[in-house]
């Protein structure tokens, strides 16, 4: 079990290897997800660039200490007992965006809808669907994000990342595996540092016209003013996980500040709960679709953490 010598000892290491390396001890997770909702980290890094980034890594691994890797944690349920060992968040950094040609070259960081909209500014066509999605490439990535029919497997030429000792890798976008919401990553839990789309050529006017109209679509179906991880489940063989929980009659429906949104019922918003609220709604609306229609929802937001309060670090 990680104590406070564990943790200030690789507190330390870092930096001393990395001066300039942010580092925040107990860092509240309500502050770094969309959701608004978690406990501590024991200790938070926020690698400046690449060398950092396997800094952080390696001296976590050579010292045992477990990692957890987040974007802008837009797809993160924080259990409310917070995380142990340390998190790397990869937002606001490595977020570089370069168009060459039909290539769009880009850090991990950067954020889909900086992505999406300098391909579009550009004329290319194949990455208007991700311009609402609210994370970074590389957690886009990672659980092969999409929206709207498109996903980002679809456009993704080649991914390059470390493995959780620091090792380099790179896969085509066939060694990546991509299947719905899901990659090899996601087994291997690596870290994505660049990506490669390979995208077409297109008409500029039409492409920002069609981000614009998905953009209003979304204003208009989804609870983009409350705190949510976007489409709480993933979308079943047979129809739409919001259809399924609207057909249950379960919107509106309210477990302490959790709430089925009444504007959109595949989001779960946070009205002012825990992480504990929001895992008892998730299960009781899992349990009502599937008694009604058989079909078991399997949650889409990524779960992390320890639901007892911490002890001793």
């Amino acid at each position: 079990m990680l104590d406070l010598q564990d943790m200030s000892a690789l507190e330390r290491r870092l930096s001393q290897r990395a001066p300039s390396m942010r580092l925040t001890r107990h860092a509240s997770m309500a502050d770094y997800t969309t959701l608004r909702l978690g406990g501590p980290a024991d200790l938070m890094a926020e690698p400046a660039d690449e060398a950092q980034l396997r800094v952080a890594l390696e001296s976590a691994a050579d010292m045992g200490v477990p990692v957890t890797l987040m974007g802008r944690g837009s797809n993160l349920l924080v259990l409310d007992g917070g995380i142990r060992g340390l998190v790397i968040r990869l937002c606001g950094v490595m977020n570089s965006v370069e168009v060459d040609g039909c290539i769009l070259r880009t850090g991990a960081g950067a954020l889909l809808s900086s992505a999406a909209l300098a391909a579009a500014e550009k004329g290319l066509a194949g990455l208007a669907f991700a311009g609402g999605i609210p994370g970074t490439v590389g957690g886009g990535i990672y659980m092969n994000a999409g929206a709207y029919g498109g996903e980002l497997g679809q456009a993704t030429e080649r991914v390059e990342g470390l493995t959780m000792a620091g090792e380099p890798f790179a896969y085509t976008a066939e060694e990546m595996a991509f299947s719905h919401r899901r990659t090899r990553l996601m087994e291997e839990n690596a870290v994505v540092t660049r990506v490669t789309f390979r995208l077409a050529e297109g008409d500029r006017e039409a492409i920002l016209a069609e981000m614009a109209d998905l953009k209003r679509r979304r204003a208009e179906k989804q609870p983009l003013q409350q705190p949510s991880a976007g489409s709480t489940f993933k979308r079943p063989a047979n129809g739409y996980a919001s259809a399924l929980i609207d057909q249950c009659g379960l919107k509106g429906l309210r477990v302490g500040g959790a709430q089925v949104s009444e504007k959109h019922a595949g989001f779960l918003v946070n009205l002012g709960g825990t992480a504990a609220d929001f895992l008892q709604l998730m299960a009781q609306v899992q349990r009502a679709v599937y008694d009604r229609t058989g079909i078991w929802l399997e949650p889409e937001v990524r779960i992390v953490g320890e639901d007892a309060p911490a002890l001793g670090v």
